[in-house]
């Protein structure tokens, strides 16, 4: 099913008919709902798995952060891993490793066990994932890469939601006595199912030859993630003492030296981690800089709602998880329809999402003003479908965009690219506005207190949202196609 050709650096995909695609994109779904099922399903087992296996608050934030930094860690390097040695062959990897460190995390006998078992998922998902985004450029030409990248908006928004939901009911179902571990062993029949579509249908072209990996570029690159994520991720929660700002400055600088890094060894002519020519194409590095001020809102809000309801309204986790299914089922609609209209409409698709999930912040930030603390979830259920399903809209064409005239040599590294922007962001989100958040409830704060932090916090989000619809115009006017320059 491949055809390949010799030479230094050549690559040749699938054809565009590959006959399995279909198959092969529900394979890279596989490992996305795990993923995303793993980044969200402690949310509500954390105070459980805490009690069982004797841990405290740190570890209860260490279940989230050890997989969170591991994953940030190495997603670029994870990513160029596919370019040079062939994607299909570390997504079998990367499957293999997150499947056992599952396991290994339900069997896990102590806190420090269990924290390692979560970093070694992270570590492994960040091989898996990256592969996806090239994988479906193998597989899929432009006319239906479109409906392939459409497909991750319904699975992205029914994991984040469902993951927590998972949790609540497997912990309640306690199957044949696991208790708290089965959140973690329910990847062993979908990371199987995932490494059996992969050798059945998952293409394998010949990888990039006579390139090598950037072992310094991996270190730089590496520990200025986590150097960055790091403060972000944990500074809220312990106060932002100074060493916090301190780790922020020296991972800005460490990532700085990593671009220079990359400049000069490409102009020696030897291989980098990301091309720099990457960032001459507007679409990409406008697409890079687009994804860190959206992500930064979209997931910065969500954070501040989800504490809302649990918080100012008193939802349980679970019942939080439930009330936001509305968002979900909105993600879903909105995938399916701009997947099939991004063709047509292009980068307006885009403006058009921005601009519902503006409406749909509008119409919650409305609702809090209106009726106050006294909310319930069917006051806010409609403004979370319209929320979601400008989501939607984004989320199935955005990759398409920035990653469609990367060149298949590339597309891993980049794709870890982008991958590790959405992961800045979220954390960048996550630690402004929630601080916002948290900052302007005051030091004891009532269920009104939380309603008018959660209404002020909300046109920060629709500003943001304001520099990503301009920010649009810097992709091209249609996917698969070079930037205006």
């Amino acid at each position: 099913m491949t055809t390949t050709q010799t030479g230094p650096v050549t690559r040749t995909a699938a054809p565009p008919g590959y006959r399995w695609r279909w198959l092969g994109l529900a394979v890279v779904l596989c490992a996305e709902v795990m993923d995303l099922l793993d980044s969200t399903i402690t949310t509500i087992a954390a105070p459980g798995i805490a009690h069982r296996l004797g841990g405290g608050t740190t570890f209860m934030q260490w279940l989230g952060a050890a997989y969170t930094l591991a994953f940030a860690l190495g997603l670029i390097t994870g990513g160029r891993l596919g370019d040079l040695y062939g994607r299909r062959r570390m997504y079998l990897l990367g499957a293999v490793g997150f499947t056992a460190a599952s396991v290994a995390c339900g069997l896990s006998t102590g806190p420090a066990m269990l924290i390692a078992c979560r970093a070694a998922q992270g570590a492994f998902g960040a091989i898996l994932i990256p592969q996806g985004l090239g994988l479906l450029k193998d597989m899929f030409g432009p006319k239906d890469q479109a409906k392939a990248f459409g497909a991750f908006g319904p699975v992205m928004g029914l994991s984040a939601v469902g993951g927590p939901i998972l949790a609540g009911v497997l912990l309640g179902a306690n199957l044949f006595g696991t208790g708290w571990r089965s959140i973690f062993l329910i990847n062993l029949p979908i990371g199987l199912a995932g490494i059996v579509g992969a050798l059945l249908f998952l293409p394998s072209v010949r990888p990039t030859r006579g390139q090598r990996l950037d072992p310094v570029g991996m270190l730089l690159v590496g520990a200025g993630l986590v150097t960055l994520l790091y403060p972000l991720v944990q500074g809220r929660e312990l106060g932002w003492p100074w060493w916090s700002f301190a780790l922020l400055g020296l991972g800005a600088a460490l990532l700085a030296v990593f671009a220079a890094h990359q400049v000069r060894r490409s102009r020696a002519g030897r291989d980098p981690l990301v091309l720099p020519a990457l960032f001459r194409r507007r679409s990409f590095t406008g697409g890079l800089v687009l994804g860190v001020v959206f992500f930064t809102a979209v997931m910065g809000v969500t954070l501040a709602f989800a504490l809302y309801l649990q918080l100012g309204l008193h939802y349980s986790a679970l019942r939080a998880s439930l009330a936001s299914a509305p968002n979900a089922l909105g993600i879903v609609a909105g995938s399916i329809v701009g997947g099939a209209v991004a063709g047509r409409l292009g980068r307006r698709i885009l403006h058009l999402g921005v601009v519902v999930i503006a409406v749909g912040l509008a119409a919650l930030t409305g609702l809090l003003a209106v009726v106050g603390a006294g909310l319930a979830w069917w006051h806010f259920a409609p403004a979370l479908l319209v929320l979601g399903f400008g989501l939607g809209t984004v989320f199935a064409p955005l990759f398409t965009f920035v990653l469609g005239d990367v060149s298949d040599d590339h597309v891993g590294a980049g794709a870890g690219l982008l991958n590790a922007v959405q992961q800045v962001a979220t954390a960048t989100g996550t630690a402004v506005i929630g601080s916002l958040f948290f900052g302007l409830a005051g030091p004891h704060p009532d269920a009104a207190d939380w309603t008018a932090a959660l209404r002020t916090t909300m046109p920060v989000a629709i500003a943001l949202l304001a520099v990503t619809f301009a920010l649009v115009y810097l992709l091209p006017r249609h996917a698969s196609e070079p930037a205006e320059q």
